[in-house]
């Protein structure tokens, strides 16, 4: 198959007249038209454009914190202790009396999911091994066969590095989106047969946004392509982001686990000191219809939560805290709103500035901000893009706020 774009192809104008045919950044179907998820079958399993799954999902503006100090205490955890709380986290948010019954407003036999993990927090502050395997278990117990669950992140080094693949059932798929760590190869031949690798030639977000010093002559540098395992492989998807904060995002959480772990050349949102634009760049990469509409379901570990430093935590001990909580929403704005919240929060505990206030150009206490200013306004963005509720409290009404209820096992 010959595909348009090895580096360059459709021209500039011809892409932009056909985007401004639909209301949203959309991926390209191989007729080179503009086409929103639900009007073609181009890319396989797919989730209708009508259903009630997706940003901002069933539960517009709810979170519920589901916490139990029995989860981890003095670095040890309790499997028991955190299947407790997962069961009852989700019975929270769905309203069911069972769990299992919770798990089945989102997932049904014959579907194809993938669980999105965070590894680069490994080993203090990553999507925590316990959660994942719980997942699985409930997914296995609604009627998905293992071999139909995808375990994976963007990078397949870091998911190894963290250990993923070591503890993960036999049957259930593991890997990554990008094996070699290439911002723009889109095939891997080394990893052909491999489900998960690679990026998906056909659909993409086009941003007029490159890395300072790039050649803006190369059409590759606009572009970001999905991954074709959540192209072309899962239906649903769902994520597991960790409580941290974020040098150059502020914090990093729902949205920019959906943005940066599903699609390629993702440097150039932050690519130097001074060209850092998460804020766009977030909303944009999650506004794509497959993006929002796959990821239906959102699990942030809070457990563990990282204050300073992230999205790394490599010193044990250092800048993160026993928060023993783990959050259920399907808003992912609402979820990430309630995150900065308390990030800023245990930052203030802890005598530093706010993440929104905090920068190599603004404040600095320790003298390691490593951009001008960090960015966590990717988040109400998002939200006035209609990914998600943003609002706390809002004149605009019910329909804007944000539901936080904390209930404790």
């Amino acid at each position: 198959m010959q595909h348009r774009y090895p580096c360059g192809g459709m021209g500039r104008r011809r892409f932009l007249g056909a985007s401004a045919a639909v209301p949203i950044i959309s991926a390209f179907a191989g007729s080179g038209q503009a086409q929103e998820l639900g009007k073609t079958a181009h890319h396989g399993p797919a989730v209708a454009a009508s259903a009630k799954v997706g940003a901002p999902g069933p539960y517009p503006g709810k979170v519920v914190e589901a916490k139990n100090p029995l989860m981890i205490k003095n670095g040890v955890r309790s499997t028991d202790a955190i299947k407790a709380t997962m069961d009852l986290g989700i019975k929270e948010l769905t309203g069911a009396t069972d769990p299992v019954e919770g798990w089945k407003h989102f997932f049904e036999p014959g579907d194809v999911v993938g669980i999105k993990v965070v590894p680069n927090g490994a080993p203090e502050a990553h999507s925590s091994f316990e959660i994942v395997l719980e997942v699985i278990e409930k997914l296995k117990t609604v009627g998905i066969k293992t071999t139909d669950i995808f375990v994976y992140d963007r990078y397949r080094g870091e998911f190894m590095g963290a250990g993923y693949h070591k503890i993960l059932p036999s049957g259930v798929r593991w890997g990554g989106l990008d094996p070699d760590g290439d911002q723009f190869r889109l095939d891997f031949p080394s990893f052909a047969k491999d489900p998960i690798a690679g990026f998906d030639h056909d659909a993409f977000v086009w941003m007029d946004l490159i890395p300072y010093g790039d050649d803006p002559k190369d059409d590759r540098k606009f572009r970001s392509h999905l991954g074709r395992l959540v192209t072309q492989t899962v239906n649903k998807i769902v994520a597991i982001p960790v409580l941290k904060d974020h040098g150059s995002a502020g914090v990093t959480g729902c949205l920019k686990n959906m943005s940066h772990g599903t699609v390629n050349n993702v440097a150039r949102s932050h690519s130097n000191t001074y060209t850092n634009v998460c804020n766009q760049f977030i909303p944009q990469m999650v506004s794509h219809p497959i993006i929002r509409q796959k990821f239906v379901l959102q699990i942030m570990d809070g457990i563990r939560g990282v204050y300073h430093g992230g999205p790394f935590s490599r010193e044990k001990g250092k800048w993160t805290w026993e928060n023993n909580s783990i959050f259920f929403a399907t808003d992912p704005v609402a979820l990430d709103h309630v995150e900065w919240d308390i990030v800023d929060a245990q930052r203030l505990k802890n005598n530093l500035p706010p993440v929104a206030a905090s920068g190599s150009k603004a404040l600095d206490p320790l003298k390691m901000e490593g951009f001008d200013v960090r960015q966590p306004q990717h988040i109400p963005l998002a939200g006035a893009l209609g990914l998600g509720n943003f609002d706390l409290k809002s004149a605009r009404g019910r329909r804007f706020s944000i539901q936080h209820k904390i209930v404790s096992v």
